[in-house]
């Protein structure tokens, strides 16, 4: 049948049973007492399966059992917790504390304090060298990085930086450290055996996130203070290229699965795709408001986009860039660390004292609260509306208080419609994507708009 060029068609009976093939679902969130304050970092123990959660406020650092998800310690560490980062050779846990200009060792077996460490002032950040088993802590207000010893936990070097360390990280192949200097737009790269610096190189304004490409041995730096993107040779320790990408450019990682870097721009809410062997930028990602995290799992192959603004998590299929999902979490996500144990992804809420936990379940007939035998929810349609009946209608038991049914959202986050029984009207809308999402939040259906 021809169609109209005037005509709206709703696809979803299909897509809805495709998209529980990848379906992201809020699992659980971990609850934690108001007193905590607001969760700022993430680590994951991968030797015992645990998470380890860092508070802006106070001085505890909480520890989740990734088989359970249930607080199983509270660990005393030092005054507002900046980073978190995992040494695997003797499984322990480091956290910078900016207060306190300091870095607590933990255990990680036993979740005991083994050292605290000074460092220099407001610590920052925080990377792991396995080759040489050391720390590095970047000090934001001193210009300087603290390298620890991972077997003895002592200092061991103090090497100078540039104005404003704000973000470091660690390239194996070379066994060297990058540290972006968000005052002195330029990132120090220091030798990892010599503790001693290679080489200044000069980056955008206010480079704030730093990722490595292990596939073409690059360092890429964001800068927060303009639109661009810093490209730097890990061998030559040159400066490749800029990339232009979005608005206050400030998370990135990187995909091995198809070699493409992720760039949040958190002023622009989009992400840029960069292609990882030409750097060239392949497309642009819309998410939800104010985008301040990223995390790639290498199980799925999704990137998750934590929006900070818009309290979701954008999920982005990392062979075709389209946006696959959008999960409600707490307020104000700003951090996220993957568990491979059971294929979790862990998102800081900042302002909701809690801890969202989003599994996976590629591969798994999921069966929902509220479907009978296991059954899919559906959606019958026409043109130009979305039909819902009663037994398709996404309301959950436990949503009894609920004052309408399930919305529509964009891939932004933005709630564009509100669902009832019966006939939608979304003739309204624009091409695109959308996604149902009941008040529980959790994602049942993806819905494509076209003309």
């Amino acid at each position: 049948m021809k169609r109209k060029p005037s005509a709206m068609i709703v696809t979803i009976g299909v897509l809805l049973a495709a998209s529980f093939a990848w379906s992201q679902w809020l699992e659980t969130t971990v609850l934690f007492p108001d007193s905590l304050g607001r969760p700022q970092c993430l680590a994951y123990n991968s030797t015992n399966n645990t998470i380890y959660v860092g508070w802006e406020d106070g001085d505890n650092v909480s520890v989740i059992d990734g088989a359970t998800n249930e607080i199983i310690a509270t660990v005393t560490a030092g005054g507002s917790h900046q980073s978190l980062c995992y040494n695997p050779t003797d499984n322990k846990v480091y956290c910078a504390n900016r207060a306190s200009h300091d870095v607590t060792v933990i255990d990680g077996a036993t979740n005991q304090v083994l050292a605290t460490l000074p460092t220099g002032n407001r610590p920052f950040a925080l990377c792991y060298n396995i080759q040489s088993n050391k720390v590095y802590c970047a000090n934001a207000s001193s210009d300087n990085v603290t390298v620890i010893d991972g077997a003895t936990d002592q200092v061991i070097a103090i090497i100078t930086a540039g104005d404003f360390p704000q973000a470091i990280c660690y390239n194996p192949q070379g066994n060297k450290i990058y540290c972006a200097n968000s005052s002195s737009d330029n990132v120090t790269v220091i030798d990892g055996p010599a503790n001693q610096v290679i080489n200044e190189v000069p980056a955008g304004n206010g480079p704030r996130a730093l990722c490595y490409n292990p596939q073409g041995n690059k360092v890429y730096c964001a800068n927060e203070d303009d639109t661009t993107m810093t490209v730097i040779d890990g061998a030559a320790n040159e400066l490749i290229t800029t990339v232009t990408v979005g608005n206050g450019p400030r998370a990135l990682c990187h995909n091995p699965a198809n070699n493409k870097v992720y760039c949040a721009n958190e002023d622009g809410n989009s992400v840029t795709v960069i292609n990882g062997v030409t750097d060239e930028v392949i497309t642009t990602v819309t998410v939800g408001e104010e985008p301040r995290a990223l995390c790639h799992n290498p199980a799925n192959n999704k990137v998750y986009c934590a929006n900070r603004v818009s309290n979701t998590v954008t999920v982005i299929d990392g062979a075709t860039d389209s946006v696959v999902a959008l999960v409600t979490v707490g307020r104000e996500p700003r951090s996220m660390v993957w568990s491979p144990a059971q294929n979790r992804m862990y998102v800081a809420n900042y302002f909701a004292s809690n801890v969202s936990v989003i599994v996976d379940v590629t591969g798994i007939a999921e069966v929902l609260p509220g479907v009978a035998g296991g059954q899919e929810p559906g959606a019958t349609f026409v043109r130009g509306m979305l039909n819902l009946d009663a037994s398709q209608n996404p309301v959950f038991p436990g949503e009894s208080g609920s004052r309408h049914g399930p919305v529509l959202v964009d891939g932004a986050g933005k709630r564009v419609a509100v669902l009832h029984v019966g006939a939608n009207d979304i003739r309204h809308l624009a091409p695109g994507i959308y996604f149902i999402v009941p008040e529980s939040g959790r994602e049942v259906g993806k819905v494509v708009v076209t003309r």
